[in-house]
């Protein structure tokens, strides 16, 4: 399941969110951007960044780390990381605080005895999902990221309700956005499922939603990724073959479909990236032909 897609889109969403989990949220918590960002010398990719206003002065940043999965230096990553882009953007922010959120104490890293200092103050905060209570009676925006971890056999019950709670405390412009991350995380985590089945297990219906339409863009994306690094040329061809006929909305000629399974690898790679801009038939006609005189 792909959640820090998942939780990228619910930051987006409601940057707000963050600050549900911190004690003394700052002022102007509305105001907050949710961002990425990076810093060189050594290149960080810093994935959950929360920058204050501009207006306002020197303001506190927000690091936030969603960790799914054990990592033994998480900790020596993230605070060298906060400390770099705060060191590079100091006249910029006041000050700095992180949020790390697990499903569980069990993802933790082990040995956290050099950060105990930072772990046991007021500048970090450690947040376990499966700690923060019932799901029913969080907030719902927090119920979202709680869904992420309910066990397969309770989640279709948990998701009905939460779309029914929404549709009785949401006003109808961030109901929409609450209904699409509903669906998304249950897409994500019944990837085996039909759009119909999916319709049938959450009681609405999905319709060829853009949600749907990425999600399902995005897992056969990752399916061509997966077949080119493992060197499974026939299965990254035909899904990059499937992924072109649903752009193009019609079937590709055999001339074009033999010209695309005789591509090398490395060419199938950049043909998975170029086809997310094509947008008729003849956009992939030159970049073949263009790929043709090149060799």
């Amino acid at each position: 399941m792909r959640r820090d897609s998942i939780f990228y889109k619910l930051f987006q969403q409601c940057p707000t969110l963050l600050f549900e989990f911190l004690t003394y949220p700052p002022n102007c918590a509305d105001l907050y951007r949710f961002d990425s960002v990076a810093v060189k010398e050594p290149k960080f990719e810093i994935d959950g960044v929360f920058l204050p206003p501009e207006n306002e002065g020197a303001g506190v940043v927000y690091f936030c780390e969603v960790q799914f999965q054990k990592d033994e230096q998480l900790y020596e990553r993230l605070f060298a990381e906060s400390s770099l882009y705060f060191y590079r953007n100091r006249a910029r922010f006041s000050d700095w605080q992180a949020v790390i959120i697990y499903p569980t104490r069990s993802i933790e890293q082990s040995d956290i005895h050099p950060h105990r200092t930072l772990l046991n103050g007021n500048q970090v905060h450690r947040v376990y999902l499966d700690e923060l209570g019932d799901i029913r009676s969080l907030p719902l925006w927090v119920a979202l990221m709680v869904l992420t971890t309910v066990e397969e056999s309770q989640a279709p019950e948990e998701a009905r309700y939460l779309l029914t709670r929404t549709h009785q405390e949401e006003p109808s412009t961030s109901s929409q956005a609450i209904i699409e991350m509903v669906t998304t995380i249950m897409v994500y985590k019944f990837t085996q499922l039909s759009r119909t089945e999916v319709e049938s297990m959450l009681g609405i219906t999905l319709q060829q939603t853009r949600v749907y339409r990425e999600i399902k863009e995005e897992g056969i994306q990752e399916g061509i990724q997966e077949g080119i690094q493992e060197g499974r040329h026939s299965e990254a061809a035909n899904l990059i073959i499937r992924q072109i006929t649903k752009r193009m909305g019609q079937k590709l000629s055999d001339e074009i479909v033999a010209r695309i399974s005789g591509l090398p690898l490395p060419v199938l790679e950049d043909l998975s990236e170029a086809l997310l801009d094509f947008t008729s038939l003849s956009d992939l006609q030159v970049w073949l032909d263009e790929v043709s005189a090149s060799c």
